[in-house]
């Protein structure tokens, strides 16, 4: 079964992540925001098969919120129908995209395991497909490939500019229009790339949020995505946005205790399960333990952000921040927002045998701005890698042994 492949630009990064795991026993579920790019990464993963020997009738390739198959919704049609068009000879490679509407989908995955012989790829665009059902039947068989928005390496790979723009007017048109992959037809025209972010804005909001969620006031959440698009890198609680919503009257004041707050953290809760947001705890350096309040909220693309808010230069601080962000998430670090004594570290990232601490500012140039950088990562009583990344070019690249790095050269490195 063939899907239709269009012209196709590489992603290797989540493309080798397929590859290495083909053939090992594990369900390979690719999850992220809808059109970041998973449906092109599966077509990218059919070509490979393909091109390395694997027989068209080894592959059954289907897109489930394609009408053609509008009556498998159900579970037990979905196996009926695939254990029809499985190979009786060898391994037959499984793809699945957008598999969240197929209801007990988990069910069917875990019988083609059993059943057959059988390697499977699965995408989808809401948490809900990791859900506590599916953790508790598939525990332990399956990994998890988090797919993000364009890398600002892969937004230079994607587009095409004239030899005369310098690097920096490239990093401001990611700024402007973010890494949204479908936008790369539009040309950076802002009005047509402004109505596709609305329209999959519109699709995440309709198909992943209210019809998952009882009892959803639009309005709300829209109000909600706001104000959340209007303070990334803010501390913030969903008590205090809760307080401002409801003196706003946009939440009814109760007297139950914390209901504002309550309500704000549920529809939190459902935009990150939808992807757009990131939610980031903070950690104290010195106790070395997570603190449940005050964390920061990241968008999944600062596109979403411009076209909600238009786009605005004067938050740069915090706009440079959340590329840090989802960068340092693209590298698989583990992150949180530091806090030593009273002061804060923008992000302490960490894996498994390694950990960085980094500040993000537009610039280092005056005295001040370089104190208030410098100081909280003095404080940290360790000898792991610490850095400040800015917009500078500047001959001073270390103060006292925290590397001063300009933040345009640290996204491109590998």
């Amino acid at each position: 079964m063939r899907c239709t492949m269009t012209d196709l630009i590489n992603r290797p990064q989540y493309l080798n992540q397929l590859i290495q795991n083909k053939d090992v026993d594990l369900v390979k579920i690719v999850t992220g925001i809808r059109r970041c790019g998973k449906s092109s990464l599966l077509d990218l993963f059919h070509k490979y098969l393909t091109k390395n020997g694997v027989p068209d009738a080894h592959i059954i390739h289907m897109n489930m919120e394609s009408l053609r198959y509008r009556d498998l919704t159900n579970y037990l049609f979905f196996y009926d129908y695939v254990s029809k068009r499985i190979s009786p000879d060898g391994k037959t490679y499984l793809i699945f995209d957008e598999l969240q509407a197929v209801e007990h989908w988990e069910k069917a995955i875990e019988s083609f395991r059993l059943d057959f012989d059988v390697d499977i790829y699965i995408t989808g665009s809401n948490a809900y497909l990791l859900s506590t059902e599916f953790s508790t039947l598939l525990s332990g068989r399956y990994v998890e490939i988090r797919m993000l928005p364009l890398s600002f390496r892969e937004f230079l790979d994607f587009y095409e500019f004239a030899p005369d723009v310098s690097m920096e007017e490239k990093f401001q048109k990611y700024l402007q229009f973010g890494g949204m992959p479908i936008l790369r037809e539009y040309k950076f025209n802002e009005a047509r790339s402004n109505q596709a972010l609305e329209g999959i804005y519109s699709t995440v909001v309709l198909r992943d949020i209210l019809q998952r969620n009882n009892g959803i006031n639009q309005a709300m959440l829209q109000k909600i995505m706001l104000f959340l698009c209007s303070n990334i890198g803010s501390i913030t609680s969903p008590n205090s946005i809760g307080n401002v919503l409801a003196n706003e009257g946009d939440i009814p004041t109760v007297k139950a205790k914390n209901i504002a707050g309550k309500t704000v953290e549920r529809y939190i809760s459902m935009l990150r399960n939808a992807f757009v947001f990131f939610s980031v705890g903070r950690y104290d350096v010195k106790g070395k333990q997570l603190l449940k309040t005050l964390g920061k909220n990241y968008i999944i693309d600062l596109g979403f952000r411009n076209m909600l808010l238009g786009y605005r230069d004067a938050d740069r601080g915090h706009i440079l921040e959340n590329i840090v962000f989802l960068e340092l998430l693209r590298r698989d670090y583990r992150v949180y927002i530091g806090k030593i004594g009273e002061t804060e570290i923008d992000f302490v990232a960490e894996k498994p045998n390694d950990k960085v601490y980094i500040q993000v500012t537009e610039s280092m140039q005056s005295p001040e701005t370089r104190e208030r950088e410098l100081r909280p990562l003095r404080m940290i009583p360790d000898n792991y890698e610490k850095i400040v990344l800015s917009m500078d070019r500047s001959f001073i690249n270390s103060y006292d042994g925290i590397k001063s790095v300009n933040l345009i050269d640290w996204l491109l490195r590998s």
